[in-house]
């Protein structure tokens, strides 16, 4: 679906992003992220045709962006960090003007209006202004305006910056529902936005492509110092290490275990792994007898991976465009 290949995009002299390589494939929701000013939106413009690069290629269903931006905008739906919407109209006035600068018939229009109110739990207020609806509608709204015309392609800005925490789980809800109908991607700083909607992760520091895979396999090459879970266990010291100890062996990989606390025959610990082990740390102690109390994750292998990212003097496996403006 879509192919970048050493896209840097300067303003003046300020390179905002610095020869990105990747590739997505249809049907995949991929997530580009990346602390503020990676350059995230940056990118995001420059695939939907609203920036020119200043050097590199891309190109969306086979249709080069450079020579036929036109016919890509056509291909796409987007939705702007700050939706693009009029106050002024109700939602199924802005959602047939929407459709109208898309080219679509009245009959065609009526149709998807529908449509898209359902999907996007929009029906009840289809005649409301759109200036008495709250952020989470508005959000929705600009949501169905990408979506109206089916596009093959579908990005999305921050799509719940500034919500509440239910306005947030509804949209991941709609997001999700979307996956498979649409190739998507979206940008966030936001590491949970990650873990529930999306399938792969790009991820963008000071302009560079630092790193990009699965969740899995991120945390895996970059991430989990830091990361771990919390375990409460009836268990002595000795018999823990030991149940855990048969995991390193099976999986191949190394297990750190703290001692936190030990209140009479309940230990409390911290088992650093990298990757995620919950699941197979809870069967290694249960089949070894021992009672698990408790377990919570303390911190996500993609929150360790963001930190040692941030902390890097040299981005993860970057490529280095220059500081040079290209002519």
């Amino acid at each position: 679906m879509i192919t970048v290949r050493g896209v840097q995009k300067y303003y003046g002299a300020h390179p905002a992003v610095r020869g990105v390589d990747f590739q997505i494939k249809a049907g995949e929701c991929v997530g580009l992220l990346g602390l503020n000013g990676a350059g995230k939106s940056t990118t995001l413009m420059m695939l939907a045709c609203l920036l020119r690069p200043t050097a590199g290629t891309i190109t969306i269903h086979g249709v080069s962006a450079n020579e036929r931006p036109q016919e890509i905008r056509g291909l796409i739906g987007y939705l702007a960090e700050t939706p693009p919407l009029y106050g002024d109209m109700t939602v199924r006035a802005y959602l047939t003007f929407a459709g109208g600068l898309r080219g679509m018939t009245a009959g065609h229009i009526e149709l998807r209006v529908r449509a898209v109110a359902k999907s996007c739990d929009l029906a009840r207020v289809l005649d409301v202004q759109i200036s008495s609806l709250s952020h989470g509608f508005r959000q929705r709204i600009g949501i169905a305006q990408a979506i109206l015309h089916e596009p093959a392609l579908l990005i999305l800005d921050e799509p719940t910056q500034g919500l509440d925490p239910v306005q947030i789980v509804e949209v991941r809800r709609l997001i999700r529902s979307l996956r498979g109908d649409h190739t998507i991607l979206l940008s966030t700083h936001i590491l949970s936005e990650i873990e529930a909607v999306c399938d792969r992760i790009l991820v963008l520091h000071e302009g560079r492509l630092a790193a990009q895979g699965t969740e899995a396999e991120l945390v895996m090459r970059h991430g989990a110092t830091g990361g771990g879970m919390e375990l409460e266990v009836r268990a002595s010291e000795s018999e823990l290490r030991e149940a855990l100890a048969t995991l390193e062996t099976t999986l191949g990989v190394q297990i750190q275990v703290t001692v936190r606390e030990v209140a009479g025959d309940v230990l409390r610990v911290h088992v650093g792994a990298a990757g995620e082990l919950r699941a197979a740390v809870s069967r290694a102690v249960v089949e070894a007898g021992h009672d698990l109390l408790a377990m919570r994750r303390t911190q996500s292998g993609l929150e360790a991976m963001f930190q040692n990212l941030g902390a890097a003097a040299d981005p993860l496996g970057a490529q280095d465009a220059g500081d040079e403006v290209p002519s």
